[in-house]
């Protein structure tokens, strides 16, 4: 009896083969869609593209960007066609000027229409829908303080909406909205990346204070440092959606350290190399079973900069 149970389950075994029915052990699946949630920081954002950077040369497939402020800004240019290699070469040419002009407005210092020149210059297409990966870009409605995360549609406004860092720019108002930046409801937008049907989400933190040695320069620089402390006491919120989390080492570079770009992109390669170990297990892990939900996953691993 035992001969004959072994020989129907090689026979059952050969008809799976031939017919090409997956294993019900070891089921077959794609790599896990990948995440990258961009976090805010201005001028530090150009650390996102050593981030980029190292994805790009280890061939880690991104199904999905999301953006808050610059990092709406990094992800929008990059999703529209634009390499690693020529985010780098904009970030060392581009400065504060190509973004803003300063004004007198009860609302903010600074004015964001020249980033409406910089983007129809530089963006390789003009609409969510003709990017080459989806994209989310996170505002914040300046009544309601609701989080706004745009996905489809014309993109240059949502960007600028994104980057409207209050107290400095004004807000930009989309479809009767008065829309500022968006950190204030999703510092790094992890939650809308699951949402789109992300599997896997890296979120890259610029977790550094607006500090110096000899006191804050300006109102900016308090600001700054307001929204630097904020963000820490209030980030578990998107942390919860998060696997891994990375943090380029941004302390010491100001709001406007553009002419700075260089070292910039160094210390966010430096932090994704770190965590590329764990961000390279997410390739080769076995199917997650339909309703398993994040808890099931766990927290996020969080990788800070060496």
């Amino acid at each position: 009896m035992n001969q004959l149970g072994r020989i129907v389950r090689s026979v059952k075994a050969f008809s799976r083969g031939l017919s090409g029915a997956p294993n019900p052990v070891t089921p077959f699946r794609a790599p896990a869609r990948i995440g990258i949630a961009l976090g805010g920081g201005f001028a530090r954002g150009m650390a996102h593209i050593g981030v980029l950077k190292v994805l790009e040369e280890e061939n880690i497939p991104i199904s999905f960007v999301g953006g808050t402020s610059v990092g709406a800004l990094v992800g929008a240019l990059y999703c529209s066609g634009l390499s690693a290699a020529d985010l780098a070469d904009v970030a060392k040419k581009v400065r504060f000027r190509d973004f803003a002009r300063w004004t007198i407005s009860r609302f903010g210092f600074a004015t964001s229409h020249r980033m409406t020149r910089f983007l129809s210059t530089v963006l390789k297409v003009k609409t969510f829908e003709e990017l080459r990966f989806p994209l989310a870009v996170a505002a914040t409605d300046y009544e309601t303080g609701e989080g706004v995360v745009f996905s489809e549609g014309p993109l240059i406004d949502p960007v600028r909406a994104s980057c409207a860092y209050p107290g400095m720019f004004l807000p930009v108002n989309i479809n009767g909205r008065l829309l500022v930046d968006g950190m204030l409801a999703h510092a790094v937008p992890t939650r809308p990346l699951r949402k789109m049907g992300a599997e896997r989400v890296l979120a890259v933190q610029l977790k550094g204070r607006w500090q110096r040695p000899d006191g804050p320069r300006h109102v900016f620089d308090v600001i700054g440092q307001c929204f630097a402390i904020a963000q820490d006491l209030n980030c578990e919120s998107w942390k919860g959606a998060a696997d891994l989390v990375i943090e380029p080492d941004v302390a010491g570079y100001q709001f406007d350290d553009f002419e700075r770009a260089g070292s910039l992109i160094t210390a966010g390669e430096t932090a994704m190399r770190a965590a590329l170990p764990e961000v390279k297990k997410w390739l080769a892990e076995p199917m997650v079973l339909p309703g398993a939900g994040r808890a099931a996953l766990g927290g996020p691993a969080v990788v800070p900069a060496e």
